[in-house]
Parts: structure tokens; C-alpha cells; sequence
């Protein structure tokens, strides 16, 4: 009698299967998830009198390339994942001992907006925190700088600023922006900085933006590192 191979082909063909998700991971599913595209990220326009860093959810993602002069503007590509939580560290130019600048002859003033291509922009709506300040009491004569160590984390989703003040909204002539800026988008922004422009030297802000402002659906990739996208497994090269 004729024993049919069926039984053994299956067999094999299922240790087969398990061989090629054991060298390349998971097997892709019906309807998996797409790899994003440069079309799906937003623009993000940032300038900062002096300097800043930007975090958003909790990673690095921007760092101004000059701390003082000539003031520019920062534009990067971002993939957003909401909620989406902002955070920022900006400095005036100023010395560390008296809070002033240029040879200690005058005191600067500050400045911060961004925008992000979503519709995410600055204003009073962001929390806003002091760290370094002087001269203090605009003492000119005998100036001196008050320190507060940034705490950890404080770029970190879930870092809690219950308790920090609101941004201050400042106008375009307050802070007087340089060229570059008028060559970047940052309509409907604000000019944010804590109540003291002029003497608050070191200042972070934060924000979550619960949904895209303008309404648009867009994709969620935060879990793309855990998935297998469309489209065939790619072999290891020898």
C-alpha cells in the first residue's frame, strides 16, 4: 500500500516556516504596518535668543549649533507621536558669575518660539521655569547670579510641573529677532520666556499636546521597532 508524502510535506514545510521566523523574526501579518516616509513628518522651526535644547517625548531631538552670534533659526524634521510631550532648556548669552554680557558691560534679554508643521506652537499656555538668574536685582555694580540645579528627568513624559508657572507671552519687539528668523514659518507662535525677560537666564519649558492641533490623522510609529513592516524579510548580509 501507498503511503501518502502529504503528512511529511506538511511537516516539513512547518519546520521550514519556524526556521525562517526564528533567522528573521516575526512573520509579517496581514495588513502590518507600513515604514513611515519623509511625508509623514512635520516641520519643526525653533529660534532661541541665545540657545536651547528640544525634547520631545523624552528624546533628544534638537540642539541649537550656536550659542550666541549670529542668531539663526533650527529646522528639523519630526515624526510625531501623540500625546506628545515638549520640552525645552533655553539660555540667554550671559556670564555664568554676573548674569551680564559682552565684557559684563550690559544685561541681555531672552526669547524662545517654535513652531511644528501640525500646528504646534508656543504661548501661554506652556509651563515656564527659572534656573539660573541675575544680575540679581539688576545690580549692575555688584553683579551676581543665582543657580537652581535642574532636577532629573525634567525633559521626561512623565516629570511632574504641576507646580511651575505659566509662559509669559512676549512681543516680536520685546525680543527683536535677527534676519533669520523672518526666513521661517512661525505664524499663530508666540514669543514665550518667564516674567522676567530681561534677568531670567536659564529657563525650561514644557507642554503636551494631546492631539495634532490642525485636526490632520497621521499614523502611529512609536511601536514600529517591535513590528515587521510590509513586505518581505530582508537576509542578514554575509
Amino acid at each position: 500500500m501507498k503511503r501518502s508524502l502529504a503528512p511529511y510535506i506538511v511537516v516539513c514545510c512547518g519546520v521550514l516556516a519556524l526556521a525562517v521566523v526564528g533567522a528573521y523574526g516575526q512573520r509579517p501579518r496581514p495588513g502590518g504596518v507600513r515604514k513611515p516616509t519623509i511625508a509623514d513628518t512635520v516641520r519643526a522651526n525653533i529660534y532661541a535668543d541665545n540657545w536651547f535644547v528640544l525634547y520631545v517625548n523624552g528624546e533628544m531631538v534638537a540642539v541649537d549649533s550656536i550659542k550666541f552670534i549670529p542668531h539663526n533659526v533650527v529646522a528639523v524634521d519630526l515624526l510625531p507621536q501623540y500625546p506628545m510631550t515638549i520640552a525645552v532648556l533655553a539660555r540667554d548669552n550671559a556670564d555664568p558669575k554676573t548674569g551680564m554680557e559682552y565684557a559684563n558691560t550690559s544685561i541681555g534679554d531672552g526669547g524662545f518660539i517654535l513652531k511644528f508643521g501640525d500646528g504646534t506652537v508656543t504661548n501661554a499656555t506652556w509651563k515656564a521655569k527659572r534656573f539660573s538668574w541675575g544680575p540679581v536685582g539688576g545690580d549692575v555694580t555688584r553683579p551676581q547670579v543665582r543657580d537652581e540645579a535642574l532636577p532629573d528627568n525634567w525633559f521626561a513624559v512623565d516629570f511632574d510641573d504641576r507646580e511651575w508657572g505659566q509662559a509669559t507671552e512676549y512681543s516680536e519687539r520685546d525680543v527683536d529677532p535677527k534676519e533669520p528668523f523672518y526666513d521661517h514659518d512661525f505664524t499663530g507662535a508666540k514669543f514665550i520666556w518667564t516674567e522676567d525677560l530681561a534677568l531670567d537666564n536659564a529657563v525650561v519649558f514644557r507642554t503636551r499636546v494631546s492631539a495634532s492641533p490642525d485636526g490632520k490623522q497621521r499614523s502611529d510609529f512609536s511601536n514600529l521597532n517591535n513590528v515587521v513592516p510590509d513586505g518581505p524579510p530582508r537576509r542578514p548580509r554575509r
